[in-house]
């Protein structure tokens, strides 16, 4: 295996200084004249469309298409000189007055024939249908109604797909991030996007709940140059030089602005067996979540019909909000998982080789992944087993317990919650029902910091053999009634079994729940 990946990462550098034996371009006199007299080339671009191109903060054309039609620019011998634009609307508008006599990176359709003529595919690449995690999967797109879709204005995928698909709603807006953003942010049903741009920008802005739902046929991209139409020898010259980029020096330039470093090492066959490998343990995950929630649905219920009014309407209530935060807390490792199989699906999609390293990287953060998951299923299973065996267990442990179930939801309000154990406490009873008295006191400093919009919100544990001590700085109890909510009576009615007693007290800055131990 290494020696394989000595040869591989030879053949790379070979490849990249073998290129200064350019490859020799035959043009015809009329071509040679014409390169003679015109001297230079005129080009405009899209200037915020990343990894494909843009133009960066010194107005210096950057990205695949920018290093492509660099290779092209020096075969040919020929300068091509960027206008720079602000926005993909303004290009076009430069374009269609002949300011420039080329687009760089463009699908050619009937709307842009008008006025252009188009090279040879400088690169080709799938398009792919983008929507939050938790849309369905879908197979056409003829069978999606009144869904909406965001694309950015003046597009071919805009212009196309209006044409195509009656029955879908779109929206036009200025870039590829705003139209991925609208998806992540509710505001749009789906986007519709190249596999390498998707790929780079859902792992550059950390847009997790996005992923790949499907892939509209017919509607891969070919990116060419385009020409004015009055200009059609700039067409035959360009051609030439596109000619003479060779498949490894699309690799490397890819590979070079995504990110996607890749050398030999395994075998096709054995990526394809890993991808399926990832599509299945995240399918068996999601069932195992649903057979869980729907286990535990039924376990609860037949328990709750033996308890009291309430207890009943308080056990009702929590299981709803647990459900919830096992979901939550799901959400992002399963969109670690989505991610590594995404960047997988891009690697194969652009027929990249894929390095054991990276690989086995991407191995451990699965498996890391998987293990926090296993962790905090289990701690849902001890909460909802039903157990009237009673065990001596540490009451920190029971805490961090459910700090793992709670703990999306601390991260996602900014909550600082701070365990400190002066003496270690061991107690013995059921332990599920005292991780119901600590989830309890928990939620409630947390409705409270939440919906007072407190800044730096946060919670302070405080363990001895004597007491166990829960404030926060959410202000304190306004009103005697708010010690009686069902929460609290339930907390109340656990903790009279063990002949311990809670009381809650305003202090400076908020609430403290203090729970006495017998003697």
């Amino acid at each position: 295996m290494k020696t394989l990946f000595f040869i591989s990462t030879l053949f790379l550098l070979l490849a990249t200084t073998v290129n200064a034996n350019e490859p020799i371009i035959h043009f015809t006199p009329d071509e040679m004249a014409y390169i003679k007299e015109k001297k230079e080339i005129t080009m405009c671009v899209d200037p915020d469309w990343e990894p494909f191109e843009v133009i960066n903060t010194k107005g210096e054309h950057e990205g695949i298409a920018a290093d492509l039609i660099s290779l092209v620019s020096k075969r040919i011998g020929m300068t091509i000189r960027l206008i720079p634009t602000k926005t993909w609307q303004e290009t076009l508008v430069l374009s269609k007055t002949g300011k420039c006599d080329i687009l760089s990176f463009v699908n050619q359709t009937p709307e842009r024939e008008k006025w252009l003529i188009f090279t040879q595919p400088l690169l080709s690449d799938p398009n792919i249908l983008i929507t939050r995690e938790d849309h369905p999967f879908i197979a056409n797109l003829n069978g999606v109604d009144h869904e909406s879709v965001v694309l950015p204005a003046g597009t071919a995928m805009l212009e196309r797909m209006r044409k195509d698909f009656s029955n879908l709603r779109f929206i036009s807006v200025v870039s590829e991030g705003d139209a991925m953003k609208m998806v992540s942010e509710k505001k749009a049903d789906m986007t519709v996007r190249s596999l390498i741009v998707a790929a780079y920008v859902i792992k550059k802005e950390g847009w997790f709940n996005l992923k790949i739902s499907g892939q509209p046929l017919g509607y891969e991209n070919h990116l060419r140059m385009g020409i004015l139409k009055n200009e059609p020898k700039i067409r035959d010259i360009l051609n030439k030089g596109i000619s003479t980029i060779t498949p490894i020096e699309k690799e490397i330039i890819i590979n070079k602005h995504t990110g996607l470093v890749v050398q030999e090492g395994i075998g096709y066959k054995t990526v394809i067996l890993t991808v399926f490998g990832l599509l299945s343990i995240i399918g068996l995950i999601a069932l195992l979540n649903y057979l869980l929630r729907r286990k535990i649905r039924f376990a609860v219920a037949k328990e709750l019909q033996m308890k009291e009014q309430l207890l009943e309407g308080s056990k009702k209530a929590e299981i709803g909000n647990m459900v919830a935060n096992i979901s939550h807390q799901w959400r992002e490792p399963l969109s670690k998982l989505s991610s590594i199989n995404l960047l997988i699906m891009a690697k194969l999609q652009t027929n990249q080789l894929i390095e054991d390293k990276w690989l086995i990287k991407q191995s451990q953060e699965l498996e890391n992944t998987l293990d926090f998951m296993s962790l905090t299923m289990q701690n849902f299973l001890d909460f909802y087993k039903k157990s009237s065996n009673t065990t001596t267990f540490s009451v920190a442990q029971s805490i961090e317990a459910v700090f793992s179930i709670m703990e999306t939801k601390f991260l996602d309000n900014s909550i600082t919650v701070g365990l400190h154990v002066e003496q270690e406490y061991l107690i013995n009873g059921i332990k599920n029902e005292w991780m119901q008295v600590w989830l309890n006191l928990l939620n409630n400093a947390v409705a409270v910091l939440v919906e007072r919009k407190i800044s730096n919100p946060t919670i302070t544990i405080v363990v001895t053999s004597q007491m166990i001590q829960i404030c926060d700085n959410g202000g304190g109890l306004k009103d005697e009634k708010e010690h009686n909510g069902l929460g609290i009576l339930m907390c109340k009615e656990i903790l009279n079994k063990y002949e311990a007693e809670l009381i809650l007290s305003n202090i400076q800055e908020g609430l403290c729940a203090k729970i006495v131990l017998k003697a």
